[in-house]
């Protein structure tokens, strides 16, 4: 399990009350402890972990989780090699899918540069 968050992690979205996130997931309110948890697990994954295996992370304050899967394609973006991931979320009994993207710096670690609820259709 992931227990520290990436506090230097680019925050897409913003926050409204209570520290939630504004953009919301199948009616999923995502708070932002949470998803520093999922981006945390995420450039884990992408610098650590096998291809194409899914990793749970969860939040222990919250107890909000879910799996990271890495998705197999990469992709070049400004010269830096990226992927795209999915995550899922899941709270209470509220469950959700977010897709995230991330790219590797120039000192070889890798940042991700957006988590956003899934778009349907």
């Amino acid at each position: 399990m992931f227990s520290k968050p990436n506090a230097d992690a680019d925050v897409t979205g913003s926050l409204g009350p209570q520290g939630q996130h504004s953009d919301q997931a199948a009616g999923v309110a995502l708070s932002e402890a949470d998803l520093a948890y999922a981006r945390a697990a995420a450039v884990d994954v992408l610098a650590h972990g096998p291809k194409g295996n899914s990793v749970p992370w969860q939040n222990p304050q919250t107890g909000g989780g879910g799996n990271i899967t890495p998705l197999a394609a990469s992709y070049s973006e400004g010269g830096l090699p990226c992927r795209d991931f999915l995550a899922s979320y899941a709270h209470g009994g509220s469950q959700a899918w977010l897709q995230g993207s991330a790219c590797r710096t120039a000192q070889g670690e890798w940042q991700v540069k957006s988590l956003k609820p899934l778009k349907s259709g």
